[in-house]
Order: structure tokens, then C-alpha cells, then sequence
């Protein structure tokens, strides 16, 4: 049995396509809503630095962080002329804070010079800044500029594997699986929905499969 064991009470499909179908369908019953867990106030440079301090840290203890961290620094250029002693004081507690202190000023440096501060939907751009990974690349697109793209975070990797759509833990083969089964139009709100649902039912720890509401019933 692997990190992450199957889930053997979903309903039996012939291909991996019906697979995530019937996940995505369900997920959008249970959650007809899909909003970001980061509450970045439909600013892309808060998000941008949110997602970044997100890595091994919860999005609630982000949300927090980030309201003095903005109220001290409100914008791009505020933030690259902080001082990094200050930054790192201020994120402190979202862990490994040298790091990620130094990548959101040197990131947001980076927006300034060649940007004016503005975000751009431009994947490669985004890439190219400290700290940004696909992952990150894929929330901001989806979110802000609705292209779409799968944010292969802890959730969707954990549950990815557990309703057979991918058997690996990395995030780029993660993302390759599921960007050929999940439609383009859903797979942003898809990932904020495997979000939702791995917090209050498939959880890393003691999952509550016996109210699973994706499991076929009288299935054990």
C-alpha cells in the first residue's frame, strides 16, 4: 500500500476521463462555490505573495500574517524597499521566513523593474520570479486570469491519488495527469474544491470515509 491508499468506496468507472468527471460534478454539487483560501482581496500582488507564503504553512495562518504584513507594506514597491529584518520578523511564524522574506522582496523588486508592479499573465514571467514555481504560476493564472491550470498543492496531490486519477506525489506529474481529464474551464475552481473537501472530509489524518459524500452508497 502507498503513501496515499486508494479510495475504494467511489463508484467503479471504465476509464480515468469518467473517473474525474463524476469527481468534478460531485465536488461542484457538494461546493457550488469555489473561492481561493487566501483572502488576498482580488489584489494579484497580495496573492502572488500569499501563495508563496503558503508553502508548509496553512492558508488561515497566511490570511493572518498577511493582514499586518500589508498594513505595514500595502504594495509592490513598499515591499521591495522593506527592510529584510523587518519582513522576516513579520512572517516569521509562516516557517522558514529568511527564505521566503527574501524572495517577496526580491520578487516584488523584480515586478517594479520590469513590470511597474503589476502581475502579468505571463507564466514564463512568473516562473522566472524567487519563490514562484508552477504550482504558484497555476493559482495565479486561474484565479486572476482565469487560464486554465491545475495548482497541484498537499490537497490535490493527497486526493489525486486516493480517487486513482494520478500514482505519483510529484507536482508536475501530478498536474500532467490531471490536465488531460479535467476540463479546462473547471480545473482551477476543481483544485479550490479538493481544498475544501480534503479539510472537511478526506483529510491526511482520520479521513471520514464513512461520511463520504462522493462514495457510492451501501458501498464499504
Amino acid at each position: 500500500m502507498g503513501k496515499y491508499p486508494p479510495c475504494q468506496r467511489l463508484p467503479e468507472h471504465k476509464t480515468k476521463g469518467e473517473r474525474a468527471e463524476y469527481i468534478t460534478k460531485a465536488l461542484k454539487l457538494l461546493y457550488p462555490e469555489a473561492p481561493c483560501a487566501l483572502e488576498y482581496e482580488n489584489d494579484p500582488y497580495r496573492l502572488l505573495v500569499m501563495a508563496r507564503l503558503s508553502a508548509q504553512c496553512t492558508d488561515e495562518r497566511v490570511n493572518k500574517v498577511s493582514k499586518e504584513l500589508f498594513r505595514c507594506y500595502p504594495d509592490c514597491r513598499a515591499m521591495a524597499n522593506a527592510p529584510i529584518e523587518r519582513l522576516e520578523e513579520l512572517v516569521r511564524s509562516c516557517g522558514v521566513y529568511r527564505v521566503k522574506a527574501k524572495n517577496i522582496k526580491d520578487m516584488s523588486a523584480m515586478l517594479l523593474e520590469r513590470t511597474g508592479g503589476e502581475v502579468p499573465c505571463d507564466k514564463e514571467f512568473l516562473l522566472s520570479l524567487p519563490g514562484v514555481g508552477p504550482k504558484i504560476a497555476n493559482l495565479i493564472l486561474g484565479d486572476v486570469f482565469k487560464v486554465p491550470g491545475i495548482v497541484a498543492d498537499t490537497h490535490c496531490i493527497r486526493l489525486s491519488n486516493r480517487f486513482s486519477l494520478c500514482d505519483s506525489d510529484d507536482p508536475l506529474k501530478v498536474e500532467r495527469a490531471l490536465s488531460p481529464v479535467i476540463e479546462p474551464c473547471e480545473q482551477s475552481d476543481f483544485c479550490h474544491r479538493l481544498v475544501m473537501f480534503g479539510r472537511e472530509f478526506c483529510r491526511a489524518q482520520g479521513p471520514d470515509c464513512r461520511n463520504c459524500p462522493l462514495a457510492e452508497k451501501g458501498k464499504e
